[in-house]
């Protein structure tokens, strides 16, 4: 008896392999014996499972290649339809309407059946199976009845309520958030899912408890687990004599960290001085996390797990305890700290001509602020000056630098999104009390280009070595998508040349400094960055496009990100513990493509919860501005209305039906409402003054108006969606009583409407402008 999965494979794998039956696979593997058959079950059960075979209706087993099948992950949308993302990601997205999710959930990986008469512009597809569940925990909001309850789940992604039997609710109350395991999942159209109430969150109105389900909601854990937090306990305070004896030995080193002021997890230190020769030294060491979290221990898998730290509003949720994050990992001034170095020789052309990565010892001499730098170095503070006269002259010479380094990196062509982030500053008991933005000046952008340059140094090191190594990767754009985008900016009178993916970055930064200081320079910058691919981590290297780059990995972060984590393990491994052989290599090029897909996921689950939560801030801060009124820039033009984003970043919905001075026609190749009667245009990319209308915290949407359209008379909106009929229903006549079955009912048009517009030349990230600033014109 044994492991049939190969075997199974293999057979299925054949040239000459028709499907078969499970008697035929019998046969076919000699599985006569009890157990053995048994076995071989189990194993095409988990194949089947996993979707890398298929069994047909006349349970006959086919290659999944050879079926009409497309394999992905659904992404719904919160009016009912969904999008099949595909696996091969050469594929397009499948449009899923309504009638045929069958019971399927966001996130659940699924089997499509693409329809041969599919309308519009993308595929449409049926769910014809659902191979994993993306979704087991849902938070949402408790609602009791007499003999039991229901949930209505936070994420307008899940259409379903949560049906609670009697007794499974935790003692949940009305207007409880709350934690749900599913027990059941939706097996027909009279169906809810169910589930027991596993933790009770708080009131919905309690403080905190808004961000405390956002986090709950993405499936972040706060706490460590017991065993972790023992671990690094576990850990010394200080580095002994003995830990350093193999490193080479840098803290004579004049060394500084530059960081945030309110940054305590210090994980990079630079030491920059000018050679003899006339060229650079710069010296990178970052923390030696590898070191204190060794592979497959407590430590490590939950490093793994997380994946990465999150930072949300009011506070941080690092990937492995403060003990080490803020501790013994953190490049704390005068102190001994383990690193691993990349000391890097470049010319006055900024070229690396030598460098040398190896594990060392640094004593960091000082622990410098952006804020104090950029006063130097920008404003020739005086004071600070004389203050930090110790450091003055190396960061002189590191701006000299950093300068020569970003020529040669726009040279090459890397496209240099300079989008300012807008950062919501909150009370303590998490009321939103400013919106600022965070700028980047001289201090940020010099540490940012020496981290660029370990970070290509280092993957270049590993990709001539020709061993397996994980990557940060941003491939070419999508031909479809930069054939739409360079269509619209010829609407702004701008030509690019070259066709489709043999574009050439270079160009693309060409148009971003042609646009500079103009209208629609954020508009069009956004929606540069949307017709791009997502960068990832990969055990290709596939080159990063945006940095322009042929390698590119992520070392420079290991306290925050576990990519990083793994690339200093793997320093270690080749280059200093000198483990080549082919054993070695084998194992680490099984491993990496899982690592860098977890991860890969990871770090999007951590942007989507800090969006979410940096959303319902700023939707929370615009409640105290409601009334008032402001100068913004048209960011995106839909049938419904036009999206404005205020240059604090915010950014809210002018209704149609607020547009009252005329009747306007959506344009969508000009990306613009156009007036029958005045032939008044609004088009992306346009200023415009606005009034704050109304704030809906719930769905974190703000409504703006133009300032200056008379009122609109009272009457119906006529902007609700098209009511897609929940294919839930209540268990009894009060189950769905109130928030229940009809959740879509709401204000939901300022979502796009239908498969035709959706995800078209719009993200749900946010994107980021330029400083607050309101209208000097008084309301009316």
């Amino acid at each position: 008896m044994g492991s049939y999965r190969e075997k199974i494979l293999t057979l299925i794998g054949s040239e000459d392999y028709k499907p078969m039956t499970m008697d035929q696979f019998q046969q076919a593997l000699s599985a006569y014996d009890s157990e053995d058959f048994k076995e071989m079950v189990k194993d095409m059960v988990a194949l089947e499972a996993s979707g890398e075979v298929h069994r047909t209706k006349k349970d006959k087993f086919m290659k999944m290649s050879e079926t009409d099948l497309i394999k992905g992950k659904l992404s719904m949308h919160k009016r009912g339809f969904g999008f099949l993302r595909p696996e091969d990601t050469e594929l397009e997205d499948i449009f899923i309407p309504p009638n045929a999710i069958n019971g399927a959930l966001d996130g659940d990986t699924v089997l499509v059946e693409v329809q041969k008469q599919s309308q519009g512009d993308n595929q449409e597809g049926q769910i014809t199976s659902i191979l994993t569940r993306g979704i087991t925990r849902i938070v949402g909001e408790y609602h009791a009845n007499k003999n039991f309850g229901f949930v209505v789940p936070d994420s307008k992604k899940i259409v379903d309520d949560i049906f609670i039997p009697g007794k499974q609710n935790l003692g949940a109350i009305d207007g409880h958030k709350v934690l749900v395991e599913i027990t059941k999942y939706r097996e027909n159209e009279n169906d809810n899912p169910e589930g027991h109430v596993i933790q009770i969150l708080g009131h919905k109105n309690d403080p905190g408890v808004d961000i405390l389900s956002i986090i709950y909601q993405h499936g972040i854990e706060i706490e460590f687990p017991e065993e972790v937090l023992k671990a690094a306990e576990a850990v010394p305070d200080a580095i002994s004599k003995e830990e350093i004896k193999d490193r080479t030995d840098l803290r004579d080193e004049f060394t500084i960290t530059i960081d945030g002021a309110d940054a305590k997890d210090l994980d990079d230190a630079i030491s920059v001085k000018t050679l003899d020769n006339g060229n650079y030294e710069l010296t990178v060491s970052i923390a030696d996390v590898s070191y204190y979290v060794e592979e497959d221990a407590p430590l490590d898998k939950e490093a793994y797990e997380r994946g990465t730290s999150v930072y949300l509003v009011d506070r941080v949720i690092p990937m492995i305890p403060h003990r080490l994050s803020n501790g013994i990992c953190s490049l704390n001034p005068h102190v001994d700290r383990l690193t691993m170095s990349c000391r890097m020789e470049i010319d006055r052309e900024g070229k690396v001509v030598n460098h040398d990565i190896f594990q060392s010892v640094i004593h960091s001499d000082r622990r410098m602020t952006y804020d104090a730098v950029n006063r130097m170095l920008d404003e020739g503070d005086q004071g600070l000056i004389q203050e930090f006269s110790d450091v003055h002259p190396m960061l002189q010479d590191a701006e000299a630098l950093a300068k020569i380094l970003r020529g040669r990196r726009e040279k090459r062509g890397a496209i240099d999104f300079d989008f300012n982030e807008a950062k919501v500053l909150v009370e303590p008991d998490g009321t939103p009390a400013e919106v600022v933005l965070r700028t980047r000046s001289v201090g940020e952008k010099m540490i940012e280009e020496f981290m660029l340059a370990a970070n290509e140094t280092v993957a270049e090191h590993f990709h001539w070595m020709e061993v397996p190594f994980l990557y940060r990767v941003h491939e070419d754009p999508k031909e479809e998508k930069l054939r739409q985008f360079f269509e619209f900016i010829t609407n702004f009178g701008i030509v690019v040349k070259g066709k489709g993916n043999e574009i050439h970055p270079r160009a693309l930064q060409e148009i971003i400094e042609e646009v500079e200081g103009r209208p629609e320079e954020m508009v069009i910058s956004t929606l540069m960055l949307r017709s791009m691919q997502q960068a990832r981590y990969s055990e290709e290297n596939l080159g990063h496009f945006g940095l322009s780059a042929e390698y590119y990995t992520h070392f420079t972060s290991p306290i925050r990100r576990y990519p990083d984590l793994v690339v200093h393990r793997l320093i270690r491994k080749y280059l200093i513990e000198g483990k080549t052989g082919q054993r070695t290599v084998n194992q680490i090029a099984s491993e990496l493509p899982d690592i860098a897909e977890h991860t890969s996921n990871r770090e999007r689950r951590a942007q989507d919860a800090e969006r979410d939560t940096d959303d319902l801030k700023k939707a929370e801060y615009m409640i105290q501005h409601v009334g008032e009124t402001y100068e913004g820039v048209i960011a995106g033009v839909m049938n419904f209305g036009m999206f404005v984003e205020l240059p604090n970043t915010i950014e809210g919905l002018v209704h149609v039906s607020y547009m009252t001075d005329d009747h306007y026609q959506y344009h969508e190749r000009h990306m613009a409402l156009i007036g029958d009667r005045t032939g008044t245009v609004y088009r992306i990319g346009d200023p415009v003054e606005v009034e704050v209308l109304n704030v809906n915290l719930e769905e974190r949407l703000i409504d703006f108006k133009v300032v200056g359209m008379p009122e609109r008379q009272p009457r119906e909106r006529r902007d609700r969606p098209v009511e897609i009929k929940a294919k839930s229903k209540p268990r009894s006549g009060g189950q769905n009583k109130g928030n229940g079955g009809g959740r879509n009912k709401g204000n939901d048009s300022r979502q796009k409407d239908g498969k035709k517009h959706f995800d078209k030349g719009k993200s749900n990230k946010k994107p980021f402008y330029k400083g607050a600033k309101k209208s000097n014109r008084k309301k009316k």
